[in-house]
């Protein structure tokens, strides 16, 4: 396969990867009462930080969508990468590997934290940015 295709195909897997993550987050129940109640007070217990209200259910919110956003950049990165693979090669290379080392670290996050379905998408896309990496590599010698 080329680097090219390599690149689409983690693409496609990156925006899967963002609809799973938002869809899993967003519905999440926890499975126990004691799950239940920490979660419904992460959800009624308000603060103020600069004269503006937050509650931690909030936060988790704000943080699990900023996390789809950065997967769906990852998305259009990778789809750039895989056009930059056959004019910018050398370009290709320096910014898939930067990528790849990325997603390294979110085999070891999905792994720690979040379990088996994000831990699969995360060695997915690592595999095939990877990949991709290392054919453009070869390919500038």
């Amino acid at each position: 396969m080329t680097a090219t295709t390599l690149y689409r195909v983690s693409a496609g897997v990156f925006v899967l990867f963002a609809a799973g993550h938002t869809f899993g987050f967003l519905r999440f129940k926890p499975p126990t009462p004691e799950g239940r109640a920490a979660q419904a007070a992460m959800y009624s217990t308000i603060f103020e930080i600069g004269g503006s209200k937050f509650t931690l259910g909030g936060f988790y919110v704000g943080f699990g969508l900023s996390c789809t956003v950065s997967l769906l950049f990852s998305a259009f990165l990778a789809w750039q990468l895989a056009n930059l693979a056959v004019t910018q090669p050398r370009g290709a290379a320096v910014i898939g590997w930067a990528l790849f080392a990325v997603q390294l670290a979110g085999i070891w996050l999905s792994g720690k934290y979040f379990g088996l379905p994000p831990l699969v998408f995360s060695v997915g896309v690592a595999a095939l940015v990877g990949a991709a990496a290392w054919q453009v590599s070869r390919t500038i010698g």
